[in-house]
């Protein structure tokens, strides 16, 4: 692929979406995916609370039978939890929901980002925890030309499945930018650095959610989006590791390490 797609050159970059993952994550050390509203918050309230949890890409009854396989509970979508089944890709109602220490959360956007990575590694980021994710990228030397780090906002569907840029997601992405940068990580091309003034010019991050596309039709059918907007809430960073976000071990710097090298 052609340069100027993958934005090579520049040690952090900015994409949107499943299609823009699997066409640039190749050439990154690493991968940070950003779904603010449901994936990336779900995991990290999770994560947090000492839950292994399984990413899978299709949110229909093979959902089930994977669980199955892994021993873990399925997560439902928000509006089919019960007092039975209680986790779902509501942050808030996962905070409420027992400890379970499996858990496979369907995701078609956030699942299809992380699996774009391949072997490579691959961080779970949010407003929740980006000043986090952007000290364990420097701490791993990642987000130099040589190491590239690609942060890829989820983005949500319209009807024909097409993507819609997400405001929620751009701002997520934005934070996990801007607090590498203030970690000492640089080299951002032109996308990644738009994605970081974005937050930096935004006053209030949670009225703003609350009233962009996405916050108000999840505030329509009843659910609570502060959480998911609570600025540096947690040092958690999750990785996906064997097929499971998990908090992992420290991350020496190591120079030596290339593309796809576990944190």
């Amino acid at each position: 692929m052609s340069e100027w797609f993958t934005q090579a050159g520049h040690g952090v970059r900015f994409e949107w979406g499943p299609v823009g993952a699997g066409l640039l994550a190749g050439e990154a050390a690493c991968l940070v995916v950003v779904d603010v509203l449901s994936f990336t918050t779900s995991v990290s309230v999770a994560v947090e609370a000492g839950t292994r949890v399984f990413p899978y890409r299709w949110r229909d009854e093979t959902a089930e039978a994977f669980a199955g396989k892994v021993d873990a509970r399925p997560a439902v979508g928000r509006s089919r939890a019960t007092e039975a089944s209680p986790w779902s890709l509501s942050p808030a109602a996962l905070r409420r929901a027992p400890f379970t220490p499996r858990l496979v959360l369907p995701s078609p956007n956030g699942s299809t980002i992380a699996a774009a990575a391949g072997d490579g590694p691959v961080i779970a980021g949010s407003l929740r925890n980006a000043g986090a994710v952007g000290r364990r990228l420097v701490e791993c030397g990642w987000g130099t030309p040589e190491r590239p780090v690609l942060v890829v906002a989820s983005g949500e569907r319209w009807p024909d499945g097409s993507l819609r840029p997400a405001l929620e997601d751009l701002l997520g992405a934005g934070a996990v930018i801007s607090a590498l940068r203030r970690a000492g990580g640089g080299g951002l091309s032109p996308e990644a650095a738009l994605a970081a003034t974005a937050f930096a010019h935004t006053s209030d991050l949670t009225a703003t959610v609350a009233n962009c596309a996405s916050g108000r039709e999840l505030r329509a059918s009843g659910y609570d989006i502060t959480l998911a907007t609570d600025l540096d809430a947690t040092t958690t960073v999750p990785v996906l590791i064997d097929g499971a976000f998990v908090t992992p071990e420290p991350c020496p710097r190591t120079a030596s390490s290339g593309p796809g090298s576990r944190p």
